[in-house]
C-alpha cells in the first residue's frame, strides 16, 4: 500500500515540478503556442495539483494514524507486541527521508515560481504530517493478533484476515498467507522480534483450524 502511494505521488510530483520549471524560467510550450509565464489558468492548475497531492497523501496518513490507534488497544488482541528494534529503526529513517523529500520539493517549487504556492503548501503539510506521525506514534508501532485478523501498524498498515485462510508459509523473511481463489497476502517477518516469532506462530495456530490450514516453514 505504502509503495503504491509513493509511486502515485511520484507520478504526480514529476510533471508538477516540470511545470514549475517551465513557469519559473518562462520556457516555451510549443504545443500550446505559449510560454510558461503566459500559460492560462496557472493558478487553477496548481490548485488542482496541490489538492490531488493532499488527497492522496492524507488518505494514506489517515490510514496510518487509525491503524496505530487500533493496535495500541492491547486488550482487544490475543497477542500484541511492539515491532522489532531493527524494523523500528528503518521506519524512522524512511519517514525522515520522506519528510525531507517533501520539504525539498516545497522549496524547489517556491524557488522556481511563487505561483506554485498551493503545491508548496501541500508538500509542507505532508512533510509536517510525516514528522508528527513519528513524534506521536514512534513508540506505538506494534503487531497485533486477534481471533479474526493480524494487524501490523508502523509506517505501513497491513491487515491480514484469518477467514478463508488455507496456507501460512515463510520464505526469505516474508510471511505469506494464501486464501481460496488464489488470493495471497504478506508482511515482513522482521516486524516481529526473533525471540517472539515462535510465540507469534503458536498464538496464530490457536486461532485457526489446523485441519484446514497448512503451516509451512514456520518453525
Amino acid at each position: 500500500m505504502n509503495s503504491f502511494i509513493n509511486l502515485l505521488l511520484l507520478v504526480i510530483s514529476l510533471p508538477t515540478l516540470l511545470l514549475s520549471v517551465f513557469v519559473g524560467f518562462d520556457l516555451p510550450i510549443d504545443f500550446l503556442h505559449t510560454t510558461g509565464k503566459r500559460l492560462p489558468f496557472r493558478m487553477e492548475i496548481y490548485l488542482v495539483l496541490g489538492l490531488l497531492l493532499l488527497i492522496i497523501g492524507l488518505r494514506r496518513s489517515i490510514r496510518r494514524w487509525m491503524g496505530v490507534s487500533m493496535v495500541k488497544k492491547q486488550t482487544k488482541f490475543i497477542w500484541n507486541q511492539p515491532i522489532s528494534t531493527e524494523r523500528k529503526k528503518r521506519v524512522f529513517v524512511y519517514n525522515s527521508l520522506e519528510a525531507l523529500v517533501f520539504l525539498s520539493l516545497m522549496l524547489a517549487h517556491l524557488f522556481l515560481s511563487q505561483v506554485a504556492f498551493f503545491v508548496a503548501t501541500a508538500y509542507l503539510i505532508l512533510a509536517l504530517d510525516a514528522v508528527l506521525f513519528l513524534l506521536f506514534n514512534g513508540k506505538e508501532f506494534r503487531v497485533g493478533l486477534s481471533s479474526k485478523a493480524i494487524l501490523v501498524a508502523d509506517r505501513e498498515i497491513v491487515l491480514i484476515y484469518l477467514n478463508g485462510l488455507r496456507k501460512v508459509s515463510v520464505s526469505q523473511q516474508t510471511i505469506y498467507f494464501d486464501y481460496i481463489e488464489e488470493l495471497q497476502l504478506s508482511f515482513p517477518l522482521d516486524c516481529i522480534e526473533p525471540a517472539q516469532k515462535t510465540e507469534f506462530f503458536e498464538a496464530l495456530e490457536r486461532q485457526i483450524d489446523r485441519d484446514r490450514v497448512l503451516f509451512h516453514h514456520t518453525k
